[in-house]
């Protein structure tokens, strides 16, 4: 059976078509993917806010899970059959004023926004980008690594603690993934979210949630996640003194920022980008320990013939969480 894709076409267009098994070159691997979560990225990608980036038709979609169908020529340490899943950042344009940082480096390519992505049954990448997953793994819940390693590289750059306060600004997948991970970590979670549904849902996880959050003398570490003008405003209001900022949202404008907040208490604000290999790594390890209630942010799973009908629906209005899209069906 030859493999099918779904084609971003532009103008808020999808088109279901045939895929293409891309024989690796060296040093690549061909995986056959297994489900494909939907991002917000791909949502912005949907609304044509991403085509100077994207090549239509373009495959895209990078939040998935597979596994391992061909080696290319001198790629170790893999085998076909293996699970696994994609960090879909290709860092071999990286310079020395990148100072190492190469998952922010100046030439990086994201797979799935600057190359083809994983909406197909058949996706070629470099094998750098793999990470192996533990044998058995749930791979519906393994798509969820790559939201669940922005959530850990997110944590980690706060330097939070057993015992600190953490307001999360916003409520959505990757809010709620940053407010899981931390309480994982012994923190004391607030999430504030101004849309009745994403409270209710989050409540029903287990924390307190609601439209103006307050830790009594502020809190230790506030994740600011919504990309709101308001919330940047109230970020540094919420944060205690000498209290930590960590920027998660995109902001394409500059919004208005209380700085005197910043000199008065002393804050520090961290940005926070993607991941790095070792957040990949730990999120891997959540997934695969069943310690975060992950399933409950699954939605739904849709066949790939249903993802252009998903992205109509999504632009309609469609609450949820995590759809997710079973490419292998």
């Amino acid at each position: 059976m030859n493999p099918r894709a779904v084609y971003y076409e532009g103008n808020h267009t999808f088109r279901l078509g045939p895929g293409e098994e891309v024989a690796p070159g060296p040093g690549d691997v061909r995986l056959d993917v297994a489900f494909c979560g939907v991002c917000g990225t791909d949502v912005h990608i949907a609304h044509g806010a991403m085509d100077h980036r994207v090549q239509v038709p373009q495959v895209i979609g990078h939040e998935m899970s597979g596994t391992v169908a061909e080696l290319g020529d001198g790629v170790e340490g893999f085998s076909v059959g293996e699970a696994v899943v994609v960090r879909p950042l290709d860092s071999r344009g990286e310079t020395s004023a990148d100072r190492g940082f190469s998952h922010i480096s100046r030439n990086l390519k994201f797979l799935g926004i600057d190359t083809p992505g994983a909406f197909q049954q058949s996706w070629t990448v470099p094998a750098f980008t793999l990470h192996r997953l533990p044998q058995g793994i749930d791979l519906q819940l393994a798509a969820l690594t790559e939201p669940l390693a922005v959530a850990c590289h997110d944590v980690r750059r706060a330097g939070l603690t057993a015992g600190e306060t953490v307001i999360v600004l916003g409520g959505g997948p990757i809010g709620l993934l940053i407010s899981l991970v931390a309480r994982h970590d012994a923190a004391s979670v607030l999430i504030g979210e101004i849309n009745p549904e994403r409270i209710a849902f989050a409540q029903s996880l287990g924390f307190d949630a609601g439209p103006a959050p307050e830790v009594g003398d502020g809190a230790d570490v506030v994740f600011e996640v919504s990309g709101a003008p308001a919330a940047a405003l109230a970020m540094t209001e919420l944060a205690a003194v000498r209290g930590r900022i960590v920027l998660v949202a995109i902001y394409p404008e500059p919004p208005p920022v209380r700085l005197f907040d910043f000199f008065w208490k002393e804050l520090e604000l961290r940005g926070a980008r993607v991941y790095e290999p070792e957040d990949y790594e730990r999120a891997i390890e959540l997934v695969a320990s069943g310690a975060l209630p992950l399933e409950r942010l699954i939605t739904k799973v849709e066949p790939l013939e249903r993802l252009p009908a998903v992205f109509e629906e999504l632009a309609r209005g469609t609450q949820g969480v995590k759809i997710l899209v079973d490419c292998g069906a």
